[in-house]
């Protein structure tokens, strides 16, 4: 083949030329791409800045009469600062439900050091999110200033530890970023708490159809749902919380990742899962609750050792006791009469610490049941307590009830009088029929029997007290004298201790 001169350069002339042309439609390619990516970016943020809707005063039904007037004063002082400030939330979810809120937060442009300046009776709270609580007395209004986005914050707050932190596991650790009330309602959890009322034109705003979705009864994350879970997985146990309180049912967007995002349960801090089990479990609606959580996977974030019980079904009667349990609280909340937590925990742990107990006996036969229970008791609690951070308080009437299941079986001689006045009485009286319910059958009536007898015996007359103690068949146990010696040492244990 003969290459000329003139045909080489020809051909590297095409070669050139084709390399020019195909660099330009790449470079066109990019071009349109990054301006499509743009125009798609702009219409975006176009619809999520385009504004609330906006509810005037004949449009809704909250009224400021059905307001704390805390919370008003607090707005009208807001107000005549010169800062902007709206009731917020769950207030204003609930004024529109037709539900008596339970406390009134509100959200301003104010800084909390603005805040402190124009109200004397207010404190500083948070290191995570820094409040402002507004004390009157037992009622306190809440008010947190305007959140903004994180990628929109100064180099100078990113680099403050104290302003913004997430974890590696995208958790908000520091959140203390300011910014507009749009910001603001784009940082909130879900799109029925995205609703702001203002005391100036008693106009509603709705940032991210609030309304709507509390028309559909849906509980619906505002954002990406995982991003959302990762930023504060407590955002999990709230969609379950807010479904069973409203009769509402969990989008399916926001549902989907909960239980792939369960694990996260385990970075939230001991002392802000008791209040989310307070939540969850003493307001009127804990058995749904435990059957949500336990739908997702997060009940064991709460009661690990319960939660493996159950799952493995080594106690028969362990979940007919739970649930009925927190169906007798539910009842007692929702008559308004008084509950307890240590109840509800002590119900929750009773044959978990069974369990160490049996496991202790095995391999520790020479201890004596007092021994045993204290022993247990030690065991279940420091591994409760990695969980729920349980008050003393409460772990005092945990230990009460359980040693008056013991006490409660021993009504000899002067034992069933001084058992009557234990300041604990109720409770492990309580637990006992709760206990008999469950546990006896046509074959084994003895806890039946033993709460018949305890409700007998408490409301009848003195004289019918007495036959009643002096009908009872001692045990060979009980019927040997101790010694005065032998009983100083036991004091304190399980089958002395008043």
């Amino acid at each position: 083949m003969n290459f000329s001169a003139k045909n080489v350069f020809a051909f590297l002339n095409y070669k050139f030329k084709a390399s020019i042309i195909k660099s330009v439609i790449n470079l066109c390619k990019r071009v349109l791409g990054k301006a499509n990516k743009k125009i798609a970016k702009r219409s975006k943020k176009k619809a999520s800045t385009s504004g609330p809707s906006v509810l005037t005063r004949d449009q809704h039904n909250v009224s400021r009469k059905k307001m704390s007037n805390n919370a008003l004063k607090v707005l009208y002082r807001l107000n005549s600062g010169g800062y902007d400030a709206y009731l917020v939330g769950g207030g204003v979810r609930d004024l529109l439900l037709g539900l008596a809120p339970k406390d009134f937060d509100i959200a301003t442009n104010a800084t909390p050091e603005q805040i402190k300046d124009l109200f004397r009776n207010c404190r500083i709270i948070g290191r995570r999110f820094r409040l402002a609580h507004i004390v009157f007395g037992r009622e306190i209004i809440e008010v947190a200033t305007f959140r903004g986005h994180h990628e929109n914050a100064t180099k100078k707050e990113q680099d403050c530890q104290k302003t913004s932190k997430q974890s590696e596991d995208g958790m908000l650790l520091r959140d203390n970023i300011y910014g507009s009330i749009e910001e603001d309602a784009e940082r909130r959890d879900f799109t029925i708490n995205a609703l702001y009322y203002s005391a100036k034109d008693f106009k509603i705003h709705d940032f991210a159809n609030g309304i709507a979705d509390i028309n559909a009864k849906k509980i619906r994350l505002i954002g990406d749902p995982e991003t959302r879970y990762r930023e504060d997985p407590v955002r999990m146990l709230r969609a379950i919380r807010f479904a069973t309180k409203l009769d509402m049912s969990i989008s399916k967007e926001t549902e989907a990742p909960i239980t792939e995002l369960a694990p996260l349960m385990a970075n939230i801090p001991p002392a802000r899962m008791f209040e989310e089990f307070l939540k969850l479990f003493i307001s009127g609606k804990a058995q749904l609750n435990f059957e949500q959580l336990r739908k997702y996977d997060l009940f064991r974030y709460f009661f690990p050792a319960t939660d493996q019980m159950l799952n493995d079904g080594s106690h028969p009667h362990i979940e007919r006791f739970i649930v009925q349990s927190l169906k007798n609280t539910d009842s007692r909340i929702n008559n308004e009469q008084r509950v307890t937590p240590a109840f509800l925990f002590a119900a929750m742990l009773w044959y978990p610490l069974q369990g160490h107990v049996e496991r202790l006996r095995d391999a520790q036969p020479q201890l004596s049941p007092q021994d045993l229970f204290f022993a247990a008791l030690s065991e279940i609690m420091s591994e409760q307590q990695r969980s729920i951070a349980i008050p003393k308080r409460f772990q005092a009437v945990m230990k009460d009830i359980w040693i008056l299941q013991d006490k409660l079986g021993r009504r000899e001689g002067k034992r069933a009088y001084k058992v009557l006045e234990h300041q604990k009485f109720r409770a492990g009286y309580d637990f006992l029929l709760l206990r008999a319910e469950i546990e006896s059958t046509p074959e084994n009536p003895i806890l039946q029997e033993l709460s018949k007898w305890w409700t007998d015996f408490q409301f009848t007359d003195n004289n019918t007290q007495e036959l009643m103690v002096k009908s009872i068949v001692p045990s060979r146990s009980s019927s040997r004298r101790t010694p005065r010696k032998r009983r100083k040492i036991r004091d304190g244990s399980p089958s002395d201790q008043t």
